[in-house]
């Protein structure tokens, strides 16, 4: 079961109580669909909470119901229809629509004046053409319709929301999708789907702790790096000033770093400095190394 999958079954557990809430979604699913025009109603869907949902909701929202239902037996894509003109008739009725005008259907925002009834709206939008990708995967979400100029105005709908979704169109669709998890989350908390909202959260705060121990790994492997690189640096230097016999006219503080870092290469400068008695700070000992350092150039 796909996470779409999952988020539409939770959508569809939301209540049908109110009648304009109810015209609202069917609003949605219509704009959304397969087919809306003055001659036909198709909606097609795969997910089997939604295609349950759907003759309730139509008799809710215009009391009608569908000519075609899927075969209860049938699997896979599931399709509903209505072509009666009676029927067709009373749905366009309901939206404000003039069945017999040819143009392209606009958002009519009278039935999107209420909030209830504009999360209904969206509602229906996202079941009839709304996925949502994984959050394991990436983040993103989108609803398709081939009806351009509604879906320039339920974009600019979500704008007047608080949302920023971008547009583009793709094999004759219009897409309104989403790419920051914040807005996604707070779209699915919306339209009834608080849990699956949830689960983007979780995953996000999954890779975000994730992408922290790798940092800090990659962080620590660096640091570990450049201490291994700078005592191997350190010992041949110090090497030099043994054979060489310039180590015999240090001072004695001089000579005991030297013999220290050779004894023990493979300690840190923190770790080594904790090896004297009395132990010396970080910044002594590296003060040390340095002139020793200075010295085994010169020699």
């Amino acid at each position: 079961m796909s996470f779409a999958y999952e988020v539409k079954a939770e959508v569809c557990k939301t209540s049908l109580v109110r009648q304009c809430c109810a015209i609202a979604e069917a609003y949605g699913v219509l704009l959304y669909a397969n087919s809306f025009s003055g001659s036909e109603v198709r909606i097609v869907t795969e997910n089997d909470e939604f295609a349950a949902r759907l003759p309730k909701l139509f008799q809710k929202a215009f009391s009608v119901r569908f000519d075609v239902l899927p075969e209860k037996t049938s699997q896979g894509k599931l399709t509903f229809r209505i072509t009666d003109a009676d029927k067709l008739a009373a749905i366009f009725s309901a939206l404000g629509y003039d069945q017999k005008a040819h143009f392209a259907l606009h958002v009519n925002f009278a039935i999107v004046e209420e909030e209830c009834c504009r999360t209904a709206f969206l509602r229906g939008a996202f079941l009839a053409g709304g996925s949502v990708t994984d959050p394991q995967k990436r983040y993103h979400l989108e609803l398709a319709t081939s009806h351009l100029q509604a879906a320039k105005e339920v974009e600019a709908l979500l704008c007047d929301m608080g949302y920023t979704p971008k547009n583009v169109i793709r094999q004759s669709n219009s897409i309104t999708y989403f790419k920051q998890s914040e807005h996604i989350e707070d779209l699915l908390t919306l339209i009834g789907a608080p849990a699956c909202a949830t689960e983007i959260m979780a995953a996000k705060v999954e890779k975000e702790m994730r992408n922290t121990i790798n940092r800090r790994v990659n962080c620590d492997a660096a640091n570990l790096d450049k201490a291994v690189s700078a005592s191997r640096e350190q010992v041949e230097a110090f090497t030099r000033l043994t054979e060489s016999g310039a180590i015999n006219d240090l001072p004695v503080k001089l000579q005991e770093v030297a013999v220290a870092r050779l004894l023990q290469p493979e300690l840190t400068l923190s770790e080594l400095a904790e090896t004297f008695d009395p132990p010396l700070t970080k910044s002594c000992l590296n003060h040390r190394i340095r002139k020793l350092m200075e010295l085994a150039k010169e020699s």
